[in-house]
């Protein structure tokens, strides 16, 4: 008779940001995760940044680490339905007020372009890359072999302030 085996737990990265009533949509959105089966193993700091895209109010964001062996496609599935149970108005501009926005930033060192992973705005933003360097400062992205603080450190000398607020209480 063969042994079954169980996938070994994917490490993933997902980026929580909310510039409507943030302190309350960002801890929504920890207990939201673990209700759908994807507990926050780790969190990060929250960092506050100005809104991009857009005027509006500032953001909090943060970044946790989750371990599962849900699919990418469940994954994504599960962070919609978080955003949406958050009241998260999907007709309005791409670049808006947000009660809340998950992002799906890696799923292991898996490259993925059907499910953009790892998240092609990863290297970009100070807002994401802050928390991640905070949580996980050796994290090497799949493609370009940067780790997360080396990156951090170099849009972090020339890109726009970024406010570490420290943990959500």
């Amino acid at each position: 008779m063969a042994a079954t085996t169980t996938p070994d737990p994917v490490q993933v990265f997902i980026g929580l940001g909310s510039n409507v009533d943030p302190e309350r949509h960002l801890r929504f959105a920890l207990r939201a995760l673990g209700e759908a089966g994807l507990p926050p193993a780790r969190c990060s700091s929250v960092y506050r940044s100005a809104a991009v895209g857009f005027a509006g109010d500032d953001f909090l964001n943060m970044v946790v680490e989750c371990r599962t062996e849900r699919s990418p496609a469940d994954v994504e599935a599960r962070l919609a339905a978080v955003e949406d149970a958050a009241g998260r108005d999907r007709s309005g501009p791409k670049f808006g007020p947000r009660t809340l926005d998950l992002d799906l930033l890696s799923y292991g060192r898996r490259v993925d372009a059907e499910h953009g992973l790892p998240r092609a705005d990863l290297l970009c933003y100070l807002f994401v890359l802050g928390p991640l360097a905070e949580l996980a400062p050796d994290w090497t992205h799949p493609l370009t072999g940067e780790t997360a603080a080396g990156r951090f450190a170099r849009l972090a000398a020339q890109g726009p302030a970024l406010s570490r607020l420290g943990p959500l209480e």
